[in-house]
């Protein structure tokens, strides 16, 4: 899942200023689960700021909607009647979520509320780790499902560097060594040959090198 963490409400009371009616959008499926942007962190947000805004003598009309994904047209469309009635739409979806709604009201502002960080998962209830930087060659299959590109500090795709001590990476202490981790992986699995396969130096094309990525899929295109 995509994760993401709100941005302070400094910035967001900042990036406010101009507007005087406003919708603070929420991301019902990845920030939920991260706590950044789903329903009940609409509501906690919206309600910081009109106790900010009335500390300091000002007002601001804030409604609150959530929708299942920003990122898809379809859950887009129900938050439309609530975009009307506002001047600005303070996103709680990631980077992807706000540029959705930006393609879909091209004449409203829409305001990032949350920064969007990595590609993880949940390893513990409030603990996020990144495991995929969507590099676009997916090589899980040769390390036992562990991704080096990500996890490893150094990037390094034919073994470890041999700096880490205990099983912990020598770049970062509260990191466990990919390697170490891929090693253990290939163990367990019988595939310890798959480390004498020589891995050439990873081509970024696929990734971000050319610009914006798109996916097509002729079969599903009406």
């Amino acid at each position: 899942m995509i994760v993401g963490e709100q941005k302070p409400i400094a910035e967001i009371l900042s990036i406010l200023e101009p507007y005087e009616k406003l919708l603070i959008l929420g991301c019902g499926t990845c920030v939920k689960t991260c706590f950044a942007g789903g329903e009940d962190e609409v509501a906690a947000l919206a309600s910081v700021l009109r106790l900010a805004l009335g500390k300091d003598g000002r007002k601001k009309e804030i409604q609150e909607f959530t929708v299942e994904r920003q990122c898809e047209d379809e859950f887009i469309q129900e938050a439309a009647p609530h975009v009307k009635e506002c001047q600005a739409v303070l996103s709680l979806a990631c980077g992807a979520g706000v540029q959705g709604m930006v393609k879909r009201f091209a004449k409203v502002p829409v305001l990032p509320g949350v920064n969007t960080t990595f590609i993880g998962i949940q390893e513990n209830q409030g603990l996020f780790t990144e495991e995929c930087q969507g590099c676009g060659n997916c090589g899980l299959a040769l390390f036992g499902g562990i991704c080096p590109v990500t996890r490893c500090s150094k990037k390094l795709l034919n073994g470890p560097c041999g700096g880490s001590r205990n099983g912990v990476c020598e770049v970062d202490p509260d990191t466990e060594c990919a390697w170490q981790l891929i090693i253990e992986r290939l163990t367990t699995l019988n595939q310890l040959d798959n480390l004498k396969l020589y891995i050439p130096p990873k081509n970024w094309q696929p990734s971000l090198s050319g610009g914006p990525r798109k996916l097509k899929r002729e079969d599903h295109i009406i």
